[in-house]
């Protein structure tokens, strides 16, 4: 049986919360990791909090986001769930409330081809405070759940997705195997399956 695994990125497939390390370029850490973590929690709307944090990132400079990449940290189990996925022939993707100027290169490091995330807006050098083009909230993540599963020919009830936050509930809600992974207590509570610690425990969930 081939299957589509999508997972979020930050605080899922990635240690940290992209956001916070590029604010700290920005002195900006602990107001943007409060907002967060309310996000995460479900108690803001994402599209408005992220554009709250972002606002605080204003002239950050782009090079900034190079010593970002080299911070991430993968979660235990990410690379590894990667490769064993890989070696049976199943499709694999990252959708994130993050960045695609750090999810994209990290995970086309690992033959990740499926990426998608938020863009951030650059003018002279530095960030602007703002992004462009679509907003990755909950209801694109399970959009995207359902676009990717077509392109690679893969049905929704052989699917899988993973996420640690509220905004990953709608693609954990379409998925046929949805997951709540070291989660919040809103997710932990509405998913169908929860795994901790390591997240190449997915593939004995499997």
């Amino acid at each position: 049986m081939k299957r589509l695994i999508v997972s979020d990125a930050d605080s899922t497939f990635f240690r940290q919360e992209v956001i916070e390390l590029i604010a700290e370029h920005a002195g900006t850490r602990e107001q943007v990791a409060a907002v967060t973590e309310r996000a995460m929690r479900g108690e803001l709307d994402f599209a408005g909090s992220l554009r709250e944090r972002v606002a605080t990132l204003a002239g950050v400079p782009v090079e900034a986001l190079d010593k970002v990449r080299a911070a991430v940290e993968l979660m235990p189990g990410a690379r590894e769930l990667v490769t064993e996925c890989q070696a049976r022939g199943w499709a694999f993707g990252l959708v994130s409330g993050g960045f695609e100027e750090i999810a994209a290169p990290i995970a086309h490091e690992l033959g990740i081809e499926l990426v998608r995330a938020n863009r951030l807006e650059v003018a002279d050098g530095m960030l602007t405070g703002r992004t462009v083009g679509p907003v990755i909230d909950r209801a694109a993540k399970a959009a995207t759940l359902r676009e990717w599963a077509a392109q690679v020919g893969v049905p929704l009830e052989q699917t899988v997705a993973v996420g640690d936050g509220a905004n990953d509930l709608d693609m954990i809600g379409l998925a046929g195997v949805g997951v709540a992974f070291n989660a919040k207590p809103l997710v932990r509570e509405q998913a169908p399956h929860v795994i901790e610690d390591r997240l190449d425990n997915l593939l004995a969930l499997l």
